[in-house]
């Protein structure tokens, strides 16, 4: 039987909820209560279970210079030991980090949130 990890989470993944919510807000209430059914029903135990369920974020081979500067950046603030990962369900991508006995959720987003922001690129 796997062990439980305690779940925390962070300023910025109850940040990164209600921006979910606003996203979702034209699909109606019901939309953003699946996710957080979904969230706190399956996901959340799901992880605390198994947490090396998703997949390792470190792992990806980084293509452009800027891609390995901020990659080196991201290693330096984390411990020996940390586990920074991964896990997509349904349309949401969950960033969260195991370090020890936690598990700490970083950040969450609509798969469709993840595009690029032309209007900040090119006002």
């Amino acid at each position: 039987m796997a062990a439980r990890t305690r779940p925390l989470f962070t300023e910025n993944f109850a940040a990164n909820l209600e921006s979910v919510r606003l996203f979702l807000e034209p699909e109606g209430r019901s939309a953003f209560r699946r996710l957080l059914g979904r969230l706190f029903d399956d996901i959340v135990p799901t992880l605390g279970r198994f947490p090396q369920s998703g997949r390792s974020f470190l792992a990806y081979a980084v293509q452009s210079l800027e891609a390995q500067v901020l990659l080196e950046r991201l290693r330096a603030v984390l411990r020996k030991g940390d586990d920074l990962r991964e896990f997509v369900v349904d349309d949401y991508i969950i960033l969260y980090l195991i370090r020890g006995r936690r598990l700490y959720f970083l950040a969450i987003k609509h798969h469709r949130q993840l595009s690029f922001d032309f209007r900040r690129l090119w006002p």
